[in-house]
């Protein structure tokens, strides 16, 4: 009678080493995004709180747009550069992010805005009058008394839903297969401008549920009381672009917007080739 067979434990090297690289791939997207909403907080909220009254409008709608238009490509091959929940929301429902990636990407969103706004008011306290988030508002988005135009709720409701629709809209359009490649940050940050421009005078414009939250936290009072409009309207915006995109483009073959946001592979391979050496005259 021959000896037992002897079962030798195997752990399964392969599959333990993809799990830390798509542990890892996720954490750089959710720090990606993090950045990204920073920085779109620090350039859109500082130029409003900094230099509103110098800039005006105008500049500031130039600066939030000027701010995602260098974050797409920046950032746009890691993540995607949603940095706005509603953008994620939209994606997610158009099929062009895992869902499994979702929540970590609104937590860094929420992160960095929370992170840039703090930032902001340190800054402005700095000067010589010093500042006061609570009496000077920290470019917080409001209604009734609290919009620059005293728009009331209904107002500042249906701006938001349609400005965040015609974002959104934009970003699925200009990440779409078909779209131009190495156009879409100049799409993508020339409607953030076009949308300040008509909001601001409204609600300070959000279209952005994070970018709200961001001031809103060290503002408390009346911001966050009135935060659940610039949380709810943006995202129902972003519902109806991705209806509505799902049902006009249609598209045969479906990209996350991250790669849509990249060069071709052609120019990507040419950037890594090796360099010939220069030939001697």
């Amino acid at each position: 009678m021959g000896a037992p067979p002897v079962r030798l434990a195997m752990a399964n090297p392969p599959v333990k080493v993809a799990a830390r690289s798509r542990s890892s791939e996720a954490m750089r997207r959710y720090l990606a995004e993090l950045v990204g909403t920073f920085v779109l907080v620090i350039g859109g909220v500082g130029a409003a709180v900094l230099a509103g009254d110098r800039i005006g409008f105008l500049g500031v709608s130039f600066a939030f747009g000027l701010s995602l238009l260098a974050m797409v490509y920046a950032i746009g091959p890691i993540s995607g550069c949603h940095i706005n929940p509603a953008v994620t929301v939209g994606l997610m429902l158009c099929g062009k992010i895992e869902r499994r990636h979702v929540p970590g990407y609104l937590i860094a969103q929420c992160v960095g805005a929370i992170m840039a706004a703090g930032i902001v008011l340190l800054m402005a306290k700095g000067g010589p009058e010093g500042y006061s988030a609570v009496a000077q508002g920290l470019g917080a988005n409001g209604f009734d008394a609290h919009s620059p135009g005293n728009y009331g709720a209904g107002t500042a409701f249906l701006a938001e839903v349609v400005l965040t629709f015609l974002l959104v809209l934009t970003v699925l359009g200009a990440t779409d297969a078909r779209a131009p490649v190495g156009f879409a940050g100049l799409a993508i940050g020339l409607v953030l401008t076009l949308i300040h421009l008509v909001g601001i005078p409204l609600t300070n414009t959000s279209v952005n549920p994070a970018r709200s939250l961001g001031p809103a936290v060290f503002v408390g009072g009346w911001a966050l009381q009135q935060l659940w409009l610039f949380i709810v309207a943006p995202l129902l915006g972003g519902g109806l672009a991705a209806a509505v995109y799902r049902t006009v483009h249609r598209p045969a073959v479906e990209i996350p917007a991250a790669r849509a946001e990249q060069a071709l592979e052609s120019e990507r391979a040419e950037r890594v080739a090796p360099q010939r050496p220069a030939e001697s005259p």
